[in-house]
């Protein structure tokens, strides 16, 4: 999320109330979580094993539940609950958010169209019975939304903490853009600090699920029953066919083209058809299944 006023490290401490180390004057100018950081933002951190990641990412500030040496040209909040200090400051930046609405009148609205707050629609959008257009999402230029999908609704990111799950305050939101098509039931989740993205001309078909701040780029096509989970980077002209499922934080480069009932765990490398669960190369993949038919001829022989 960005703010819509830059402050600077001092401000912002003295304003939550915090300890700080760093250069006083060090400008923040947004708020992130860790997938999605740039110059600027603000991170959290508050377990061992992320620190370094942390305090090497892009993010200007770090949120931190120790002392430890601030990297030069960064700052630190030292915060005995840096989950809790993040949302505090997610949500006091997200109430002072620019409010916006423009929904022309030529955009065909269908009976039982829900809108939440802050939505913005291009022109010549179609959007039928029983969608959920939810809180500060966008809408491209000539997209249809198909009915009872849901556009927007709270990520699934939640910390644990004492047998318990709170969840992170969400402050993104959902970004469509020119000549996309979204089937029916389908439910594109709000980012939780940045954008849940949708590149143009891509077509998404009934029953699919599209987690936080996962971006998708231009003319992809994902059949029904796909699952993805978030900040997963898609690119251009990708083909999820149906029941893939995909794992966060990977990245599909252009032109893949997954096949039905894959499971994808790990980057996968663009103009090249992949099949299985973890998916491979779809002929190596074939040729393992054709090996694995020889085990009980070969077992038998053996015995």
């Amino acid at each position: 999320m960005r703010f819509t006023t830059a402050l600077s490290l001092e401000e912002l401490s003295t304003r939550f109330r915090c300890t700080y180390r760093g250069v006083p004057e060090l400008i923040v100018t947004g708020i992130n979580e860790i997938h999605r950081v740039v110059s600027g933002d603000i991170v959290f951190v508050d377990h061992p094993k992320y620190y370094q990641k942390a305090l090497q990412s892009s993010a200007s500030v770090v949120i931190i539940d120790k002392e430890v040496d601030c990297p030069e040209g960064k700052g630190l909040i030292i915060h005995e609950q840096p989950f809790t200090l993040f949302n505090e400051i997610c949500a006091h930046f997200y109430a002072l958010r620019e409010q916006v609405s423009e929904n022309p009148e030529y955009a065909k609205q269908y009976p039982g169209v829900y809108f939440g707050n802050n939505v913005q629609l291009g022109d010549q959008v179609k959007i039928f019975p029983g969608a959920c257009i939810l809180d500060d999402t966008r809408i491209g230029n000539h997209s249809i939304i198909g009915s009872n999908t849901v556009l927007g609704h709270n990520a699934f990111y939640y910390k644990k903490s004492n047998g318990m799950y709170s969840p992170m305050f969400n402050c993104g939101y959902v970004e469509i853009g020119d000549h996309v098509e979204i089937g029916a039931n389908c439910t594109i989740d709000r980012g939780v600090t940045d954008v849940t993205f949708i590149g143009s001309g891509t077509k998404i078909d009934n029953l699919v699920q599209i987690g936080h701040d996962t971006r998708v780029g231009k003319n992809c096509l994902f059949a029904s029953q796909v699952g993805i989970a978030g900040c997963v980077d898609i690119e251009d002209g990708v083909t999820l066919w149906g029941q893939v499922g995909c794992a966060s934080g990977v990245r599909i480069g252009s032109g893949a083209v997954v096949l039905a009932q894959s499971g994808i765990g790990k980057n996968l490398e663009g103009n090249t058809t992949y099949f299985g669960s973890p998916c491979g190369e779809v002929r190596e993949k074939f040729k393992e299944i054709a090996a694995l038919k020889q085990l009980p001829s070969m077992i038998k022989a053996n015995l």
